[in-house]
């Protein structure tokens, strides 16, 4: 909070706010506050600025009148010339207060800086609570810097300028200190400069009192240790001057924003939780697993730990939950990752006995979904039954109750619901299919005869929450930040649409278009949200998720955040994820298409099957497709019966046909080649509005277009063009601005966004503007016309990996395509020679080392690349390895890493090599209390022997 208490007097002061912002024709900059001189929050009514050109520079100003004690938050804004916002500035509000005593007509001056979303990165928990954790206390010095900055004696020709300066990152024992050009300022000498004391948050302070002669004055921020170590900020001189033509404040306040320092960069791992394998587990990772992997994070040099979403998937109660995108609840945490040992200090020896042999029977080279559940499960009931009383009568337990019971009730309720119907589609629970609190509180009262099955939930999500809680304080406690995965979708048949159905447009599923992962695009079979509906409590429902996020994690991954700006809708009956639209988008409408020549829509929107299409498809079996799927409406014209004219009703067509013995050919051939015929259109008609039509994603490749004549396949290319790459742009940023900033205010976490896929345009300076980090796979370039991303050329503000858990592992990627593996050595190694058949741990060298060096704030590396760098690790197929299909709707989420990381702890040869991999890329790495030695800066000697030595094996080029 800005203290002016250096200034005395009684009634009233003048404040100006000033700050330098260039705008574009028609724009006007605003600032606006919580108190009515300031709009009350209503940009309409907030002080308009005005702008003035100082040297290079546009300042905008503007000056109001207030009493003494007066005190606001305000922020700036970038209007139209009605006063619409065009954008705002990120981060918190900005706060002000005056106190007793300032003279009447005085003028104080806030001299701002624009506040963008990046700015408040290092006040993200991820860097205020971990990574720039302090365990001491600046402050303590504050006072006795306090008492030599005394009150001044103004004069007529005395200015008080305050520097303010935000340092998040500081060691023990040193300072902040302001030196410029004036002998109050040391004149450059860091020794003689003025000292800030620490005001909390970060912030540093000090006043010096000048007169108007002494103006302009230049300076710089510098941080002086106790033992002479100074470092000076980077960049040109600041520069603080007066305007001799206008009446002076008698107080400057500058708002400098950040020191400015070489940017932070770290490193971490990403593994799934139930991919991790300890000596304690029961088939499965569990969250008490993380501490043994936050262990061996730091002595690796990794400041993070990155897992897939951990909530719970329990829709189906089979091996289908595995997919961990498709949340039951985004509230509750997955029983799969409960340690039931940890369940209580007294458990008895026969129940020991069980889970040992529990443990046994589950150790094996997959996750075995269905049996880890029913085990854990059925050993945490045994428990409970022995406990109940005393954990569900507990402080810790009731309190714990009292902070969730708003999902966990309706939660526990869906739970008992589910198993006592046998299903979680809830068109099947009678009266309990429509929700509502009445019908909730019966299902829950303690005067219910299954109460005790309601209560084994709550126990269940109690301990879940003590075990994950435990680990991620431990995570912080060892400056690593723990990451976790908010995915864009939730089950159809989940507690939320259960709960919550006017959020989401239940006849509609979410997917992707065609992109690099499946080139005939992706259903995840989610409902699309009914955004409209969520605005009217200013998105609750996705403030709450991310409330409740942050109790465990630090950072976060939004999934596909593309869905933030439009999401790829589809119809409930598709099956894949090809005609769709986006949502929000302008359609092309039919006055438009007629204005353009085009008119037959019919035609255009309806599956265009020619007998002789059907004779090139199917061959010979041609007269017996079309005889059992379709009706012939004109000669040589066919179209699709009634009980099988969608995707989803070709499937289930196909299964009776099989079942019934008729089909003449493979009926998974036989589906994807109807599916084709379903697709061959060239314009999806809007369901809601028949006078609203989409281009057909890919139209080109349709035999239906290519059938059409030269000036209509030009008409509607250029439609086509318009539509996915032109007309959008502005509404999905929009809507994106919309929506995302709710999210980013809703926590401290760092956020961190997947724009991956078809990248519309207006995504990344968004993304930019708010402070998101990006994600950048080498393989999947967003520069067009390469084919391998070039992890140097990457900006700050993303996250470089060479491989995600949608796509194979580097080992993989590397064995799978001969042809591509020579150009990679050849463009990106730079060689000449035959690159080797097999990733060697020499090339995962090179290849992790490039990520390591990258600018990229953090190099994120799956745990399965990481063991990629030792010859022992690479015994199991590098195709097992891989953890999602993304072409398979129904992939089996399994993969178990083949070591323990007690194994991995005890791997002092691995960690070194990744250790000095984070050392030799100038990463920031975690104090390691165990180490015993450490490695200069810039790597060992006998690691630059060891690499250079590897580098010959395979001619791959030292830097």
């Amino acid at each position: 909070m800005v203290n002016t208490g250096l200034l005395s007097g009684s009634k009233s002061v003048k404040i100006t706010f000033q700050l330098p912002y260039f705008t574009h024709w028609g724009q006007s900059l605003l600032v606006c506050g919580s108190v009515s001189v300031l709009g009350s929050w209503n940009v309409k009514k907030g002080v308009l600025l005005t702008p003035i050109h100082q040297g290079a520079e546009l300042i905008w100003s503007g000056s109001i009148t207030v009493p003494k004690g007066f005190q606001c938050q305000y922020q700036y804004y970038v209007v139209d010339d009605n006063r619409n916002v065009l954008r705002s500035e990120m981060g918190k509000r900005r706060e002000l207060a005056l106190p007793e005593g300032i003279q009447s007509g005085q003028e104080i001056e806030f001299r701002d800086l624009w506040q963008t979303g990046s700015d408040g990165i290092p006040f993200r928990s991820a860097f205020r609570d971990v990574i720039f954790r302090q365990s001491w206390d600046p402050s303590k010095e504050a006072a006795a810097i306090e008492a030599n900055n005394s009150k001044f004696e103004l004069e007529a020709e005395s200015i008080v300028i305050l520097f303010r300066i935000n340092c998040p990152s500081i060691e023990k024992d040193t300072s902040i200190c302001v030196i410029g050009s004036h002998e109050k300022l040391g004149k450059w000498k860091p020794e003689n400069g003025l000292k800030l004391r620490y005001c909390g948050k970060s912030m540093w302070q000090a006043e010096c009192l000048m007169k108007r002669s002494d103006f302009p004055i230049r300076y710089r921020y510098c941080k002086y240790g106790g033992a002479g170590n100074v470092s000076i900020e980077n960049g040109l001189n600041r520069e603080v001057s007066i305007s001799s033509s206008r009446s002076e404040a008698k107080y400057i306040c500058l708002s400098d924003s950040m020191m400015r320092e070489t940017p932070w960069r770290g490193a971490g791992v990403a593994i799934p939780m139930f991919s991790v394998r300890s000596e304690c587990d029961l088939g499965v990772g569990e969250f008490l697993d993380l501490k043994l992997l936050v262990d061996w994070a730091v002595a690796s040099g990794f400041h993070l730990v990155q897992l897939l979403p951990i909530n719970d998937t329990s829709v189906h109660r089979m091996w289908w939950d595995s997919y961990p995108y498709s949340s039951l609840s985004v509230f509750a945490l997955h029983p799969l990752y409960l340690r039931v040992q940890a369940l209580s200090k007294n458990i008895p020896k026969e129940i020991k006995e069980e889970i040992e042999k529990a443990k046994q029977q589950l150790d094996l080279k997959d996750v075995d979904y269905e049996a880890t559940m029913a085990a854990k499960l059925s050993i945490a009931k045994k428990i409970f039954d022995l406990e109940k009383d005393v954990i569900l009568n507990s402080s810790s337990f009731k309190e714990f109750f009292a902070e969730n019971e708003g999902w966990l009730k309706p939660y526990a309720a869906f739970c008992f619901l589910r198993d006592f119907f046998e299903t979680s589609d809830r068109t099947q629970w009678g009266c309990f299919a429509h929700y509502s609190e009445d019908k909730l509180e019966k299902l829950v009262s303690k005067e219910s005869l299954h109460y005790e099955i309601i209560c084994f939930q709550y126990y269940i999500q109690y301990h879940l929450h003590l075990q994950l809680s435990e680990a991620a304080e431990y995570a912080r406690k060892r400056r690593v930040v723990l990451k976790g995965d908010l995915p864009i979708g939730v089950d159809r048949n989940s507690v939320d649409t259960w709960v919550y159905p006017n959020l989401f447009r239940m006849n509609t599923s979410t997917g992707a278009p065609p992109d690099y992962f499946d080139k005939n695009g992706q259903n995840w079979g989610f409902p699309t949200y009914n955004w409209e509906e969520m605005s009217k409590d200013n998105y609750g429902w996705w403030r709450a998720r991310l409330t409740q996020m942050a109790k465990y994690f630090t950072a976060y991954r939004i999934d596909h955040i593309l869905g933030f700006f439009r999401i790829w809708e589809l119809p409930d009956h598709a099956a894949t994820g090809l005609v769709g639209k986006f949502r929000p988008s302008i359609p092309l409408s039919q006055e438009e298409l007629e204005r353009e020549g085009i008119w037959d829509f019919n035609r255009l929107s309806r599956p265009y099957i020619r007998q002789g299409l059907l004779q090139q498809k199917f061959g010979a079996a041609w007269a017996f497709v079309a005889t059992t799927f379709l009706n012939e409406y004109e000669k040589n014209c066919y179209e699709f019966k009634e009980d099988c004219n969608t995707e989803k009703k070709v499937v289930s067509k196909l299964k009776s046909c099989a079942e019934s013995s008729l089909l003449l050919e493979s009926e998974d051939k036989l589906r994807r080649t109807l599916f084709d015929l379903l697709q061959n259109i060239v314009l999806i008609q809007d369901p809601e509005d028949p006078r609203k039509f989409y281009p057909r994603f890919n139209l080109e490749d349709t035999s239906s277009f290519k059938d059409l004549d030269d000036k209509s396949k030009n008409v509607l290319k250029r439609l086509y063009y318009d539509y996915y790459f032109h007309r959008q742009e502005n509404l999905w940023r929009e809507n994106a601005l919309k929506t995302l900033p709710v999210l980013l205010n809703s926590s401290d976490m760092l956020a961190c966004g997947e724009d991956l896929g078809l990248i519309p345009s207006c995504v990344h300076p968004v993304m930019q503007e708010l402070g998101l980090v990006g994600l950048r796979i080498q393989r999947m370039p967003n520069e067009p016309g390469l084919e391998f991303g070039i992890p140097s050329q990457y900006s700050y503000m993303t996250v470089c990996a060479p491989s995600c858990h949608d796509c194979s592992t580097l080992r993989a990627w590397w064995e799978e395509d001969e042809d591509r593996r020579l150009r990679y050595f050849k463009n990106v190694v730079e060689s000449d020679e035959l690159p080797p058949d097999r990733c060697t741990p020499e090339v995962a060298h090179f290849v992790i080392r490039q990520h390591v060096e990258a600018p990229s704030m953090l190099a994120i590396f799956p745990l399965q690349d990481l063991l990629a760098l030792k010859e022992e690790y690479t015994t199991r197929p590098a195709t097992e390895e891989t953890i999602n299909d993304p072409t398979n709707p129904k992939h089996y989420w399994r993969y178990r890493v083949h070591a323990t990381l007690e194994s991995l702890n005890k791997d002092t040869e691995l960690k070194t090599i990744i250790k000095d991999l984070v050392r030799w890329g100038g990463r920031s790495f975690p104090p390691d209390e165990t180490e015993v030695s450490s490695s200069s800066a810039s790597g060992s000697n006998s690691d630059k022997e060891r690499l250079a030595s590897a580098m010959e094996k395979i001619s791959l080029p030292s830097k």
